[in-house]
């Protein structure tokens, strides 16, 4: 029977407390933002508030669903974020199998082009995209959004797909072609259930793009037009902030978000290790 060293031992010791710190740093806010939405409105501002919750409530809920439109904002960031992931899967995949299957003049230009794009801060993106949707006739329009979103969504959605597909070998392909398959034959019968993992994986991370996105929407679109994010400002007025409603709609709009990871977890765990093995 094999046993482990001492410092073998410490060694996956030290591991455990570094992934247990980093798993308080991370899901402190969490905890936090629960903690808020369910207290008192009156304790969410106390001056030495408790780490521990004091009392619950779920008033703050009502307010949240009070205040302003919430299914309103919540209905449209809904449409923006399923429309953006529809087509930039799309867009993406076939973007994503030309350039890791195909050899073509400006192949490597166009994997750089890609790279290039998602270093672009967004920010400094704001005016050219404000005066070309307004030139279009696109400004406080939903399509004006989504075509906002694409612009830096499909960068990720093409580079990450590539890395799937150029991990599953083409000898599958060639050899479902041989048994008498078309090309588009071999990619629906052996690739794309091989892809469907990293494309979950891909889709997921679009989803939270758009749905988590603040800035954009709120230059682009006016206060009838708003989404989820945007709407959240409202509890900031100039009297101050509500800080236990605005936790509470931060928790509700974080619904979507948990029902949707949940659905396609094992989706998402498949995706991380996409690809075929050689045998």
């Amino acid at each position: 029977m094999s046993t482990v060293s001492a410092p073998g031992r410490s060694k996956k010791l030290g591991w455990n407390l570094v992934g247990l710190f980093v798993f308080v740093v991370a899901g402190f806010p969490v905890y936090w933002m629960l903690n808020t939405a369910f207290k008192p409105a009156k304790d969410a501002i106390d001056p030495d508030p408790s780490l521990l919750p004091t009392g619950m409530t779920l008033s703050n809920f009502g307010r949240a669903l009070d205040i302003a439109d919430f299914w309103g904002p919540v209905w449209r960031s809904l449409v923006v974020s399923v429309t953006v992931v529809v087509i930039g899967i799309v867009i993406g995949l076939l973007a994503a199998l030309a350039i890791s299957r195909f050899a073509f003049r400006g192949r490597k230009i166009v994997i750089v082009g890609i790279l290039a794009v998602q270093m672009v801060p967004l920010v400094a993106m704001i005016i050219p995209v404000f005066l070309l949707l307004n030139d279009l006739n696109q400004y406080d329009r939903l399509s004006g959004l989504i075509i906002t979103y694409l612009t830096f969504v499909l960068p990720f959605t093409v580079w990450t797909l590539r890395g799937f597909i150029v991990n599953i070998p083409k000898e599958l392909e060639e050899a479902a072609m041989v048994d008498g398959c078309t090309r588009t034959g071999a990619f629906v019968r052996v690739v794309f259930p091989l892809l469907a993992p990293g494309m979950v994986a891909t889709s997921v991370y679009a989803f939270i793009q758009a749905w988590n996105e603040y800035l954009y929407a709120l230059m682009l679109l006016s206060q009838k037009n708003q989404t989820a994010t945007v709407w959240l400002g409202n509890f900031t007025t100039k009297h101050g902030t509500e800080y236990a409603p605005m936790m509470a709609g931060a928790t509700l709009m974080a619904v979507p978000i948990v029902a949707l990871f949940l659905l396609v977890q094992r989706k998402m765990a498949a995706g991380l290790t996409a690809g075929a093995v050689k045998g």
